[in-house]
């Protein structure tokens, strides 16, 4: 069972939610400048697409890394707003409107509650969407979101390789140099990515013994404070706020 518990707007954990930062940023832009231009395909136009890579703060997305490869970034180019348009489309919090993107009167609500967007936006983006569907592999790993977070609860909570945690689900022994490099690429695409999207994990690069770039994965505060599930009572030490 997986479940997400309310958190009031003014919990400090929230701040740490790249998927509620980047909602609130689109709203409230949106809201301020009465809607976000789109193009004829009805992406948005790249002056607030710059704006976007700008002020996100997204991990693994920094400005100087978008404009390093790209002299004009397009929101193409920028998947996280790429997708977080989808979604406020989807939940019905924007809408297109006359060549713009307005906030609804639901996204005009949200964008002033920070807990109510993100028990809004967090479990349907983590539990509903086709990750794999936007992954450069386009493929999904085996297994279910009932599963990897119970056993992520237990296992990560001392913080734990990248490497470990996958042979933990799918066996001791493939490897970034063997035929592992596909399925390990896959269950990152598809179930760290999204959990650090959401606030709910960080990512910390270090070096494995040949040098090789590597991940150690922790909960972030927000893990503890927003979800309530089946392992909690297995985790050590078992504290809950």
């Amino acid at each position: 069972m997986i479940e997400f518990l309310p958190l009031p707007d003014d919990h400090p954990d929230l701040a740490a939610s790249p998927m509620l930062r980047g909602a609130r940023h689109i709203l409230g832009y949106a809201l301020e400048h009465e809607g976000i231009g789109l193009t004829a395909t009805k992406a948005f136009k790249r002056d607030f697409v710059h704006w976007a890579v700008e002020n996100f703060e997204w991990p693994g997305k920094s400005p100087e890394e978008m404009f390093r490869y790209h002299r004009v970034v397009n929101e193409a180019d920028f998947q996280p707003l790429e997708l977080l348009h989808f979604l406020l489309i989807r939940l019905r919090l924007g809408r297109h409107y006359k060549g713009r993107f307005l906030a609804t009167n639901d996204g005009r609500m949200y964008a002033g509650q920070a807990g109510a967007l993100f028990d809004k936006l967090v479990p349907f983006f983590l539990l509903a969407m086709d990750h794999a569907a936007y992954s450069r592999i386009g493929e999904a790993p085996p297994g279910n979101w009932d599963t990897w977070l119970n056993v992520m609860n237990v296992e990560i909570e001392d913080g734990v390789s990248e490497r470990k945690l996958f042979g933990v689900f799918y066996g001791e022994g493939l490897d970034w140099d063997n035929d592992g490099r596909r399925q390990i690429g896959t269950f990152s695409s598809c179930v760290l990515k999204p959990l650090e999207w959401a606030g709910l994990i960080t990512l910390q690069e270090t070096r494995e013994p040949d040098g090789r770039t590597a991940h150690m994965i922790f909960k972030a505060p927000l893990w503890r404070s927003a979800l309530k599930l089946e392992t909690d009572e297995m985790v050590r030490p078992a504290v809950r706020h």
